[in-house]
Parts: C-alpha cells; structure tokens; sequence
C-alpha cells in the first residue's frame, strides 16, 4: 500500500469500487418506481448539454437533449408521479406526461448518466416552477459540483402512527412537520440537497428507509422521532451501538424495530474475510462520522430546549444500520409527557428545534472532521 493513501483515502475508494454503477442495459433509458417517487436513468445523456424545464398544461416536464443518441424504444409505460414518457426524435427531447404536479427534481450523474428522482409536489410551487423561460435546471456536459445529500427520515407513517399524546397527538404527524421545516431550513443555506424518506402519510419499512439513503448515496441520514417513554422529557439523540448505552435507549430500539422486521445490508458478495475488513473499515468510520454529529447536535439543541439527561445515547436502531452513511435518531421531545406534547404542537417550537438541527448538519458538513469529545 502506497504510504501516501490515508485510511478515509482506502475506505472512499473501496466504497467507490462497491457503488460503481453497472454497465447500461443496451437499450438505453429507463423509468422506474421509487415508492411515490420515480427514477428516471438516462445511459450517455450527461456527457452532452441538457435542459429540464416544466410545464403546467397539461403537467409535464420535458428534457432537451440536443447532442443526445437515443437508443431503445421511443416511449415507455410511466412510473409514481410519471404518467407515461416519450422521445421526440425531430426536437431532440423527452417528454415526461405528469398526473400532477411534481416537486423540482433532484438531478445528478452516474458515470456517464443523467439520473432524475421525481416526485409528488404541491400545485403553486409547480405553477412557478412552470413559468416561461425557467429551466429547472440545465448542464453543459462537464461534470457538475455535487452538493452532499441529506437524508431526512420522519418515523412512522400510514398504519403505523407511532406514539399518542394523552390529547390525541400522533407522533407521525408531528415529525413528519418537523422533517418538513428542517428541509425548509436546510435548503435555504444552500449547503447541502435534502430528502426525505416519506414526504406524506404513508408507511416506509425501517429496511426501505435506510436503502433509500444507501441508493441516493447520501451524506448523514437523521430519523426524527417522538416517542412515548414513563417519565422522560426532553430532546435527545441516538448513535449506533449492539449494546445500549441504558435501558431507555434499549426499550425504544426494541419499539422501533418492532415497527417491521429490519432487513440485513445488502453488500456485494465477496469472500468472507475480504467482507469482515471492509466492514469492519466502514463501521468504523461511520459511526466516528455519527458520534460527532451527534455532539454538533447536541451543542446545538442545548441553548433553545428542554434536554433528557445524558442527551447522546446509544442503542441498536435499525434504521442507523447503514454501513456507509453517519446517522443518528433525534427524538425531538416525548409524546408521553404532556408539557413535550404541549410544546411539539407548536409550529414556533418545531421551528426552534428543526433550526437547531438543520445548524448542527450544516456545520458537520463544513467541519466532517471535528466535534465535541464527548456530551452528556
């Protein structure tokens, strides 16, 4: 090994190795579905111009791709929010028919591929989105300078509501609101590209959460809970750990996986002992990654709200068992204790919190490699 290449330098291109796209099916374009969302991959159309722009009628957006060889069938059966796709071969463009609105897609490249996650939006922002001469976004072909993606992951959803305050309070509602206004807040510093794992109520398996961070190969993955446990008040955040660090944090994790059965990684099959370093090398810096952003969280949460003692814990979440992504678990207050529901129906409070955290990922972006020792 060259005595120049750092551990982090072996892990990213290890990583790299294990997330190499592969090679593009020789008929071309592909339209898949994503839970509500669709994923829309485009072999060779990132090395050439384009440009993404919308239309409201009917609700549509259409990619001009003016240097682009199109191969495979000229249309194709649509996917989530994509009602159905065609190519015009004379315009040199793709047109993607909508059932309705969309949010702006998140655009990006793999290898030499234009890849687009589309998904349900709100009518206004599409309508302006949809004004003339207003490309969402556009490319010339050189490789673009990626901002890192955050995952945000509202627990619970659809059958599953989570915890009850003792006035009727579902948590799934309450940090989905929560996740929402730290997206807001996150996309508004301009730091980073947010996401998240549901954008409404419905039900996400705890296996599915954590796949939909690995697949957009995000930066830090924060699931955003408010749970219900006797006595407890206050914020608090979670790290990985086999072994919790006590018996709150133990009984919340076994309530939370019980959610659904949590699948296992899902690595590239390797020789046995070739897998236990890799992951071993992985774990290691993840969870180093983890621990510092959750102490930047804690500073951050310690000066606006009320604190559980011993603020960061550890236990065995299951959606925190990405190999390759830091992540914590926020509960962001207890829906048991009346004076943290009281306050978590504030849309002025879940401000202050979300404020708090989206602050805390911004600086962990800027400073990956710094942070607290340790906070109780």
């Amino acid at each position: 090994m060259r005595p120049d290449l750092s551990r982090r330098g072996l892990l990213a291109a290890v990583l790299a190795a294990l997330a190499a796209p592969r090679p593009a099916a020789a008929d071309g374009a592909s339209l898949r579905p994503d839970g509500d969302a669709a994923w829309l991959v485009l072999p060779g159309a990132a090395s050439g111009p384009w440009r993404l722009v919308a239309e409201a009628r009917p609700a549509r957006l259409v990619l001009s791709l003016p240097r682009h060889e199109w191969e495979g069938p000229r249309a194709l059966a649509g996917a989530g929010p994509v009602r159905a796709l065609r190519w015009e071969p004379r315009a040199r463009r793709l047109v993607l028919d909508l059932h309705g609105p969309v949010a702006a897609p998140d655009v990006g490249r793999e290898g030499g591929a234009l890849v687009l996650s589309i998904r349900p939006g709100p009518g206004a922002a599409f309508a302006r989105m949809a004004g003339p001469g207003r490309p969402i976004a556009q490319g010339s072909g050189a490789a673009p300078t990626a901002r890192p993606v955050v995952v945000l992951d509202p627990g619970h959803g659809g059958k599953d509501p989570g915890a009850i305050g003792a006035t009727g309070t579902q948590e799934k509602r309450i940090v989905l609101a929560a996740a929402q206004e730290m997206k807001r807040r996150l996309e508004a510093g301009g730091k980073c590209r947010v996401l998240l794992t549901r954008t409404r109520d419905v039900f996400v398996p705890l296996a599915g959460r954590v796949e939909f961070a690995r697949r957009n190969r995000a930066a830090l993955f924060v699931s955003i809970h408010a749970d219900s446990a006797p006595g407890a008040r206050g914020a608090s955040v979670y790290t990985l750990s086999e072994t919790a660090s006590d018996s709150l944090s133990a009984a919340l994790a076994r309530r939370e996986n019980a959610a659904d059965a949590a699948g296992g990684l899902n690595l590239p099959t390797v020789p046995a002992e070739v897998q236990r370093i890799l992951l071993s090398l992985v774990r290691q810096e993840t969870r180093q990654g983890s621990v510092r952003l959750a102490n930047m969280t804690v500073g951050a949460l310690r000066p606006r709200v009320a604190l559980l003692p011993n603020t960061h814990r550890q236990a065995a979440f299951a959606v925190l068992k990405a190999p390759d992504i830091p992540s914590m678990l926020v509960e962001i207050g207890f829906l048991s204790s009346r004076a943290d529901e009281a306050q978590l129906k504030r849309p002025e409070h879940r401000a202050l919190v979300a404020t708090a955290l989206a602050g805390a990922v911004e600086d962990y972006l800027v400073r990956p490699g710094l942070g607290v020792a340790s906070v109780g």
